[in-house]
Protein backbone atom coordinates (compact mmCIF):
# COMPACT_ATOMS: atom_id res chain seq x y z
CA UNK A 1 0.00 0.00 0.00
CA UNK A 2 1.25 3.50 -0.88
CA UNK A 3 0.03 7.02 -0.11
CA UNK A 4 0.43 9.74 -2.70
CA UNK A 5 2.67 12.60 -1.60
CA UNK A 6 -0.14 15.14 -1.97
CA UNK A 7 -2.47 13.02 0.18
CA UNK A 8 0.22 12.57 2.83
CA UNK A 9 0.83 16.30 2.98
CA UNK A 10 -2.91 16.94 3.35
CA UNK A 11 -3.08 14.62 6.35
CA UNK A 12 0.05 16.09 7.93
CA UNK A 13 -1.15 19.66 7.38
CA UNK A 14 -4.27 18.87 9.43
CA UNK A 15 -2.29 17.55 12.41
CA UNK A 16 -1.52 20.91 14.13
CA UNK A 17 -5.25 21.65 14.22
CA UNK A 18 -5.99 18.54 16.29
CA UNK A 19 -5.88 17.75 20.01
CA UNK A 20 -5.64 14.41 21.82
CA UNK A 21 -6.01 13.56 25.50
CA UNK A 22 -3.76 10.81 26.89
CA UNK A 23 -4.77 8.94 30.03
CA UNK A 24 -2.56 6.28 31.56
CA UNK A 25 0.51 5.22 33.46
CA UNK A 26 3.18 7.91 33.36
CA UNK A 27 6.75 7.02 34.22
CA UNK A 28 10.34 8.19 34.22
CA UNK A 29 12.94 6.34 32.16
CA UNK A 30 16.35 6.79 33.75
CA UNK A 31 19.48 5.84 31.82
CA UNK A 32 22.87 5.26 33.44
CA UNK A 33 25.52 5.23 30.72
CA UNK A 34 28.92 3.69 31.31
CA UNK A 35 31.79 1.48 30.25
CA UNK A 36 32.70 -2.07 31.24
CA UNK A 37 36.37 -3.02 31.45
CA UNK A 38 36.38 -5.63 34.21
CA UNK A 39 34.35 -8.23 36.06
CA UNK A 40 33.54 -7.79 39.73
CA UNK A 41 35.67 -9.89 42.13
CA UNK A 42 32.59 -10.22 44.34
CA UNK A 43 30.39 -11.96 41.75
CA UNK A 44 30.57 -12.85 38.03
CA UNK A 45 28.97 -9.56 36.94
CA UNK A 46 30.34 -6.61 34.92
CA UNK A 47 31.50 -3.50 36.75
CA UNK A 48 30.03 -0.45 35.03
CA UNK A 49 32.12 2.70 35.20
CA UNK A 50 29.38 5.35 35.24
CA UNK A 51 29.91 8.15 32.71
CA UNK A 52 26.55 9.87 32.38
CA UNK A 53 22.96 9.94 33.69
CA UNK A 54 19.95 11.00 31.61
CA UNK A 55 16.16 10.96 31.92
CA UNK A 56 13.40 10.46 29.36
CA UNK A 57 9.62 10.35 29.48
CA UNK A 58 8.13 6.86 29.68
CA UNK A 59 4.75 5.17 29.42
CA UNK A 60 1.82 7.54 28.87
CA UNK A 61 4.23 10.49 29.18
CA UNK A 62 6.17 9.15 26.20
CA UNK A 63 2.90 8.85 24.26
CA UNK A 64 2.26 12.53 25.02
CA UNK A 65 5.79 13.43 23.90
CA UNK A 66 5.29 11.55 20.63
CA UNK A 67 2.06 13.45 20.00
CA UNK A 68 3.60 16.84 20.79
CA UNK A 69 6.65 16.09 18.62
CA UNK A 70 4.30 15.16 15.78
CA UNK A 71 2.52 18.49 16.21
CA UNK A 72 -0.67 17.54 18.08
CA UNK A 73 -1.96 19.61 21.00
CA UNK A 74 -1.86 17.17 23.91
CA UNK A 75 -3.52 16.84 27.33
CA UNK A 76 -1.81 14.34 29.65
CA UNK A 77 -3.60 12.79 32.63
CA UNK A 78 -1.73 10.49 35.01
CA UNK A 79 -0.78 9.82 38.63
CA UNK A 80 2.53 10.47 40.38
CA UNK A 81 3.82 10.19 43.90
CA UNK A 82 5.17 12.95 46.12
CA UNK A 83 8.79 12.08 45.42
CA UNK A 84 11.97 12.93 43.55
CA UNK A 85 10.90 10.94 40.50
CA UNK A 86 7.77 13.10 40.18
CA UNK A 87 9.96 16.22 40.18
CA UNK A 88 12.14 14.71 37.47
CA UNK A 89 9.05 13.82 35.43
CA UNK A 90 7.66 17.35 35.70
CA UNK A 91 11.01 18.81 34.66
CA UNK A 92 11.16 16.55 31.60
CA UNK A 93 7.58 17.44 30.66
CA UNK A 94 8.42 21.13 30.90
CA UNK A 95 11.50 20.62 28.71
CA UNK A 96 9.30 18.96 26.08
CA UNK A 97 6.62 21.63 26.23
CA UNK A 98 3.99 19.38 27.83
CA UNK A 99 1.74 20.65 30.61
CA UNK A 100 1.82 18.79 33.93
CA UNK A 101 -1.58 20.19 34.95
CA UNK A 102 -3.18 16.76 34.53
CA UNK A 103 -0.79 14.98 36.89
CA UNK A 104 -2.53 13.92 40.11
CA UNK A 105 -0.41 13.48 43.23
CA UNK A 106 -1.02 10.38 45.32
CA UNK A 107 1.20 10.49 48.42
CA UNK A 108 0.66 6.77 48.97
CA UNK A 109 2.33 5.77 45.68
CA UNK A 110 5.75 5.85 44.08
CA UNK A 111 6.16 7.56 40.74
CA UNK A 112 7.03 4.73 38.35
CA UNK A 113 10.73 4.85 37.49
CA UNK A 114 12.62 2.42 35.27
CA UNK A 115 16.40 2.59 35.49
CA UNK A 116 18.40 1.07 32.67
CA UNK A 117 22.15 0.59 32.96
CA UNK A 118 23.73 0.86 29.51
CA UNK A 119 27.33 -0.11 28.72
CA UNK A 120 28.80 0.04 25.20
CA UNK A 121 25.26 0.57 23.79
CA UNK A 122 24.04 -2.63 25.46
CA UNK A 123 21.56 -2.81 28.33
CA UNK A 124 23.19 -4.53 31.31
CA UNK A 125 20.28 -4.51 33.75
CA UNK A 126 16.97 -2.74 34.42
CA UNK A 127 15.68 -1.71 37.85
CA UNK A 128 11.97 -0.91 38.32
CA UNK A 129 10.47 1.14 41.15
CA UNK A 130 6.69 1.15 40.97
CA UNK A 131 3.25 0.42 42.43
CA UNK A 132 0.86 -1.88 40.60
CA UNK A 133 -2.21 -1.81 42.80
CA UNK A 134 -5.20 0.10 41.40
CA UNK A 135 -5.54 3.76 42.35
CA UNK A 136 -8.12 4.65 45.00
CA UNK A 137 -11.71 5.69 44.20
CA UNK A 138 -10.77 9.27 45.17
CA UNK A 139 -7.98 9.31 42.57
CA UNK A 140 -10.34 7.76 40.01
CA UNK A 141 -12.75 10.64 40.65
CA UNK A 142 -9.98 13.16 39.98
CA UNK A 143 -8.90 11.43 36.76
CA UNK A 144 -12.44 11.43 35.38
CA UNK A 145 -13.05 15.03 36.45
CA UNK A 146 -9.96 16.28 34.59
CA UNK A 147 -10.84 14.09 31.59
CA UNK A 148 -14.30 15.67 31.30
CA UNK A 149 -12.76 19.14 31.49
CA UNK A 150 -10.48 18.60 28.46
CA UNK A 151 -12.60 16.22 26.36
CA UNK A 152 -14.64 18.86 24.54
CA UNK A 153 -11.51 20.50 23.13
CA UNK A 154 -9.99 17.16 22.07
CA UNK A 155 -10.51 15.16 18.87
CA UNK A 156 -9.28 11.83 20.19
CA UNK A 157 -8.38 9.84 23.28
CA UNK A 158 -5.49 7.46 23.93
CA UNK A 159 -5.58 5.07 26.88
CA UNK A 160 -2.00 4.01 27.62
CA UNK A 161 -2.06 0.96 29.91
CA UNK A 162 1.19 -0.23 31.45
CA UNK A 163 -0.52 -2.07 34.34
CA UNK A 164 0.70 0.40 36.97
CA UNK A 165 -2.70 1.04 38.53
CA UNK A 166 -4.15 4.03 36.70
CA UNK A 167 -6.14 2.18 34.03
CA UNK A 168 -8.87 0.73 36.24
CA UNK A 169 -12.17 -0.67 35.02
CA UNK A 170 -14.10 2.32 36.38
CA UNK A 171 -11.73 4.84 34.76
CA UNK A 172 -11.87 3.05 31.39
CA UNK A 173 -15.65 2.72 31.39
CA UNK A 174 -16.03 6.38 32.26
CA UNK A 175 -13.62 7.48 29.53
CA UNK A 176 -15.15 5.29 26.82
CA UNK A 177 -18.71 6.27 27.70
CA UNK A 178 -17.97 10.01 27.66
CA UNK A 179 -15.83 9.84 24.52
CA UNK A 180 -18.34 7.79 22.54
CA UNK A 181 -21.20 10.12 23.45
CA UNK A 182 -19.19 13.01 22.04
CA UNK A 183 -17.97 11.12 18.98
CA UNK A 184 -14.27 11.14 19.84
CA UNK A 185 -11.77 8.67 18.35
CA UNK A 186 -10.61 6.20 21.03
CA UNK A 187 -7.32 4.28 20.80
CA UNK A 188 -5.98 1.83 23.37
CA UNK A 189 -2.51 0.39 23.93
CA UNK A 190 -3.59 -2.47 26.20
CA UNK A 191 -2.20 -4.79 28.80
CA UNK A 192 -3.70 -8.24 28.42
CA UNK A 193 -4.95 -8.36 32.03
CA UNK A 194 -7.37 -5.51 31.26
CA UNK A 195 -8.32 -6.25 27.68
CA UNK A 196 -12.02 -6.85 28.39
CA UNK A 197 -12.29 -3.27 29.67
CA UNK A 198 -11.80 -1.89 26.16
CA UNK A 199 -14.99 -2.97 24.43
CA UNK A 200 -16.22 -0.67 21.68
CA UNK A 201 -13.12 1.48 21.03
CA UNK A 202 -11.93 2.52 17.56
CA UNK A 203 -8.56 0.76 17.66
CA UNK A 204 -6.67 -1.46 20.06
CA UNK A 205 -2.94 -2.07 19.48
CA UNK A 206 -1.63 -5.19 21.23
CA UNK A 207 1.75 -6.60 20.28
CA UNK A 208 1.87 -10.19 19.07
CA UNK A 209 2.69 -11.61 22.50
CA UNK A 210 -0.16 -9.70 24.15
CA UNK A 211 -2.58 -10.78 21.42
CA UNK A 212 -1.60 -14.38 22.08
CA UNK A 213 -2.28 -14.03 25.80
CA UNK A 214 -5.66 -12.44 25.06
CA UNK A 215 -6.80 -15.41 22.94
CA UNK A 216 -5.05 -18.00 25.10
CA UNK A 217 -2.44 -19.35 22.69
CA UNK A 218 1.08 -18.64 21.50
CA UNK A 219 0.98 -17.07 18.04
CA UNK A 220 3.76 -18.78 16.11
CA UNK A 221 2.38 -18.59 12.56
CA UNK A 222 0.78 -15.96 10.33
CA UNK A 223 -2.41 -17.98 10.34
CA UNK A 224 -2.51 -17.95 14.13
CA UNK A 225 -2.01 -14.17 14.16
CA UNK A 226 -4.81 -13.65 11.63
CA UNK A 227 -7.22 -15.84 13.60
CA UNK A 228 -6.31 -14.03 16.82
CA UNK A 229 -6.90 -10.63 15.23
CA UNK A 230 -10.41 -11.51 14.13
CA UNK A 231 -11.16 -13.13 17.47
CA UNK A 232 -10.09 -10.02 19.40
CA UNK A 233 -12.00 -7.71 17.05
CA UNK A 234 -15.24 -9.67 17.50
CA UNK A 235 -14.70 -10.34 21.20
CA UNK A 236 -14.31 -6.64 22.00
CA UNK A 237 -16.62 -5.30 19.27
CA UNK A 238 -13.99 -2.75 18.27
CA UNK A 239 -13.69 -0.97 14.93
CA UNK A 240 -10.15 -2.23 14.33
CA UNK A 241 -7.26 -4.20 15.80
CA UNK A 242 -3.63 -3.39 14.98
CA UNK A 243 -1.24 -6.15 16.03
CA UNK A 244 2.38 -5.00 16.13
CA UNK A 245 4.74 -7.83 15.22
CA UNK A 246 8.30 -6.63 15.67
CA UNK A 247 10.53 -7.48 12.72
CA UNK A 248 7.48 -8.71 10.79
CA UNK A 249 5.81 -5.31 10.86
CA UNK A 250 2.14 -4.98 11.81
CA UNK A 251 -1.25 -6.30 10.74
CA UNK A 252 -4.50 -4.33 10.68
CA UNK A 253 -7.92 -5.94 11.07
CA UNK A 254 -11.01 -3.85 10.29
CA UNK A 255 -14.65 -4.31 11.18
CA UNK A 256 -15.53 -4.30 7.45
CA UNK A 257 -13.72 -7.64 7.07
CA UNK A 258 -10.49 -6.35 5.55
CA UNK A 259 -7.03 -7.36 6.70
CA UNK A 260 -3.88 -5.48 5.69
CA UNK A 261 -0.30 -6.41 6.50
CA UNK A 262 2.47 -3.81 6.67
CA UNK A 263 6.01 -5.23 6.49
CA UNK A 264 8.60 -3.69 8.79
CA UNK A 265 10.56 -0.83 7.22
CA UNK A 266 13.30 -0.32 9.84
CA UNK A 267 16.78 -0.14 8.35
CA UNK A 268 18.48 -1.00 11.64
CA UNK A 269 17.04 -1.98 15.01
CA UNK A 270 18.89 -0.73 18.08
CA UNK A 271 16.11 -0.53 20.68
CA UNK A 272 12.37 -1.27 20.55
CA UNK A 273 11.71 0.62 23.81
CA UNK A 274 8.71 2.90 23.31
CA UNK A 275 8.00 1.79 19.73
CA UNK A 276 4.43 0.90 20.69
CA UNK A 277 3.98 4.41 22.09
CA UNK A 278 5.06 5.86 18.76
CA UNK A 279 2.70 3.59 16.83
CA UNK A 280 -0.42 4.49 18.79
CA UNK A 281 0.50 8.20 18.89
CA UNK A 282 1.09 8.57 15.16
CA UNK A 283 -1.85 6.31 14.29
CA UNK A 284 -4.21 8.41 16.40
CA UNK A 285 -2.77 11.73 15.22
CA UNK A 286 -3.37 10.69 11.61
CA UNK A 287 -6.80 9.17 12.26
CA UNK A 288 -8.12 12.39 13.83
CA UNK A 289 -6.53 14.37 10.98
CA UNK A 290 -8.60 12.69 8.27
CA UNK A 291 -6.58 9.59 7.45
CA UNK A 292 -8.25 6.23 6.96
CA UNK A 293 -7.38 3.37 9.30
CA UNK A 294 -5.13 1.84 6.63
CA UNK A 295 -3.37 5.15 6.00
CA UNK A 296 -2.92 5.66 9.73
CA UNK A 297 -1.42 2.18 10.11
CA UNK A 298 0.95 2.63 7.18
CA UNK A 299 2.21 5.99 8.46
CA UNK A 300 2.66 4.68 12.02
CA UNK A 301 4.58 1.68 10.64
CA UNK A 302 7.11 4.05 9.05
CA UNK A 303 7.29 6.04 12.28
CA UNK A 304 8.09 2.88 14.25
CA UNK A 305 10.81 2.07 11.74
CA UNK A 306 12.51 5.34 12.61
CA UNK A 307 12.35 5.16 16.42
CA UNK A 308 13.67 1.59 16.71
CA UNK A 309 16.84 2.85 15.04
CA UNK A 310 17.57 4.98 18.11
CA UNK A 311 18.64 3.91 21.60
CA UNK A 312 15.96 4.55 24.23
CA UNK A 313 12.54 6.11 23.79
CA UNK A 314 12.28 8.45 20.81
CA UNK A 315 9.71 10.49 18.88
CA UNK A 316 9.19 11.42 15.23
CA UNK A 317 8.59 14.81 13.61
CA UNK A 318 6.23 15.12 10.65
CA UNK A 319 8.92 16.55 8.36
CA UNK A 320 11.25 13.69 9.26
CA UNK A 321 8.54 11.13 8.55
CA UNK A 322 7.51 12.82 5.30
CA UNK A 323 11.09 12.67 4.08
CA UNK A 324 11.31 8.98 5.02
CA UNK A 325 8.10 8.12 3.18
CA UNK A 326 8.48 10.17 0.00
CA UNK A 327 12.25 10.70 -0.21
Amino acid sequence: MLIAQERLRTIFDNVPNRAVVVVGDVMVDEYLWGLVERISPEAPVPVVDLQEQSFRLGGAANVAWNLVTFGVKTHLIGVVGDDTSAKVLRQELERKGISDAGLIVDKNRHTTRKTRVIAHSQQVVRIDRENREPVSPEIEDQILKIFRQVLDESDGVIISDYFKGVVTERVVKGIIQEARIKGKFIAVDPKEKHFMYFRGVNVITPNQKEAGVIVGEKLTTDKAVYEAGWKILNMLEVESVLITRGEKGMTLFERNGEITHFPAVAKEVYDVTGAGDTVISVFTACAVSGATLKESALISNYAAGIVVGELGTAAVRRDELLKEMVG
